[in-house]
């Protein structure tokens, strides 16, 4: 007597699980301009490569032991391949929300999947469009609850092990909102996508004021204001592109270096751009993405939090084909100082880089911290500090490239001074304690306000010491190590990073300090 009859239930069950919330639930999904779990997958992974977990998970209606109707569950779990390796995908099943309530009924899937994320050391992405505890629960259980993120553990842990993405898809809020926010990358869509600790209905009850969804936690509050989002995404094809993009800069997990990549990009490329990149009038800004583009592997360089700390750029990108992260200061906001959002933003991707042993190539333009009233209220010393411990907590392979200012603190946060670091120097490069045209006036106060014509006095001080401000002075006393032609950076870092990717293998491994989110 064979199991035909139970094997049918399987597949049938399976059918059932396929369908998600049912064709209209799927159809108003659509209408409102997303895409359902399962299209979501299928976009983000390698073809056919999905092997689910749990796919007959759900609530069964019964009449006389038989199955009459199946509500899946509201989670879909398994393994699958990006580029070829193996990852573990979870993805909110929002066209599932009207199921019967199943709290207490089912083992956490989302847990499953982090468990598994960590037992097989891969990279783990969360496609999240979903509520928090529902408040039918409490009806259900007939009791209230202490609430508890018991798989907070393993997301912490896995932030120290394996790649964490998420991609927020539609409206979330409550511990989905948290498992948004602890990730190595989140993206959101613009339009499309919300994250709150709790949507506008609660926000109404509890304070009184009626708002929008998108102006509650929208991508222009996160990815533009708060800095929760890394990335905004133009569409959700463009979300589930970029989570591709930002794996393939990283290993599978802090016990092996990032993948190799074949490369067509002439190593010995000097672009003659780079010898004007730099105005001469040192007021004027300049270009700082096509800068790095000019340096990285042709169509390499890969962007991380554009609107948030805008005056600092973080960046994966390739040299040779070797994975690469690249902070630079962008003159064209702030002047490129440090303020309190970009220290955040700058500390984060050092943490980042340091976990997964990913070098990193810092391009310098650090006029200093921001001052003024609003620099001092919003913690600029104390989060530039954190930055600078950042620095001294990493020991992955640094190089730095001084192409204009350096001055002050934030200017020494340019790398460890307790370690060798590759650094190197343009010829428009400048340094010092401060800037001598604002410090002129501050150390010279009497004596300018006591001469004749003050302006004439200043500008006479001024000028004699700018003479001392000439790069290859410094050189003269070996204070900085090299100073190069702009066109040869590619060429010196190409060889800097094979030498970075040899010494690699001796770093790997769970780090002490590890990226918190």
């Amino acid at each position: 007597m064979s199991w035909g009859p139970e094997v049918e239930d399987i597949v049938r069950r399976r059918e059932l699980g396929g369908q998600m919330g049912g064709p209209e639930l799927i159809a108003q999904h659509h209408a409102d301009g997303k895409l359902t779990v399962r299209e979501r997958i299928d976009l983000l992974i390698d073809a056919d490569s999905f092997r689910e977990q749990g796919r007959l998970a759900g609530v069964g209606v019964y009449e006389n032991g038989r199955l009459e109707k199946f509500f899946p569950s509201g989670v879909v779990v398994g393994t699958a391949h990006i580029d070829g390796r193996r990852v573990i995908v979870t993805g909110s099943d929002f066209t599932a929300r009207r199921a019967p309530e199943v709290t207490g009924r089912q083992r956490n899937k989302g847990t499953y999947a982090a468990e598994m994320a960590l037992e097989m050391k891969v990279p783990f992405v969360h496609l999240i469009d979903a509520f928090g505890a529902s408040i039918r629960g409490v009806a259900t259980m007939g009791r209230t609850y202490i609430p508890e993120m018991r798989d907070y553990w393993m997301i912490h842990e896995m932030l120290g092990e394996v790649p964490v993405v998420a991609a927020a898809l539609g409206s979330v809020a409550g511990g989905p909102a948290a498992h948004a926010a602890a990730t190595h990358f989140t993206v959101m869509v613009r339009g499309t996508s919300q994250v709150f600790a709790a949507g506008p209905p609660v926000v109404q009850r509890a304070l009184g004021r009626e708002i929008t969804k998108e102006e509650l936690g929208g991508s222009q509050v996160h990815a533009r204001g708060s800095g929760l989002a890394d990335n905004e995404a133009e569409s959700e094809e463009d979300a589930l592109q970029q989570v591709r993009q930002f794996l393939s800069y990283l290993p599978s997990n802090v016990y092996t270096i990032p993948p190799v990549s074949p490369c067509s990009d002439p190593s010995d490329r000097q672009d003659e751009e780079l010898i004007s990149l730099i105005p001469r009038d040192r007021r004027r800004p300049y270009d700082t993405r096509k800068m790095l583009a000019h340096i990285a592997d042709e169509g390499s360089v890969f962007e991380m939090g554009r609107y948030y700390g805008g005056s600092v750029v973080t960046a994966f990108g390739r040299l040779d084909g070797h994975p690469v992260g690249m902070i630079a200061n962008d003159p064209r906001v702030l002047g490129g100082s440090m303020d309190a959002a970009a220290a955040e933003k700058f500390a984060k991707f050092v943490d980042l880089c340091d976990t997964f042993h990913v070098p990193l190539a810092n391009f310098v333009d650090q006029p200093g911290f921001m001052i003024g009233p609003g620099a001092e209220q919003a913690g600029t010393l104390k989060k530039g500090v954190r930055a600078l411990a950042a620095i001294y907590d990493s020991s992955i392979p640094w190089a730095t490239i001084i192409v204009r200012r350096v001055y002050g603190v934030a200017g020494a946060a340019h790398q460890s001074h307790r370690r060798h670091s590759f650094r190197m120097a343009w010829p428009s490069a400048e340094w010092g304690s401060i800037p001598i045209e604002g410090g002129v006036a501050a150390a010279y106060r009497r004596q300018i306000e006591d001469a004749p014509n003050p302006d004439v006095e200043r500008k006479r001080i001024e000028d004699e010491m700018i003479e001392s401000r000439n790069p290859l002075k410094t050189a003269e006393a070996f204070d900085i190590e090299n100073l190069i032609d702009p066109r040869e950076t590619r060429p010196i870092l190409v060889e800097w990073i094979h030498d970075a990717y040899e010494r690699l293998p001796l770093q790997v491994g769970k780090k002490q300090h590890h990226m918190r989110p």
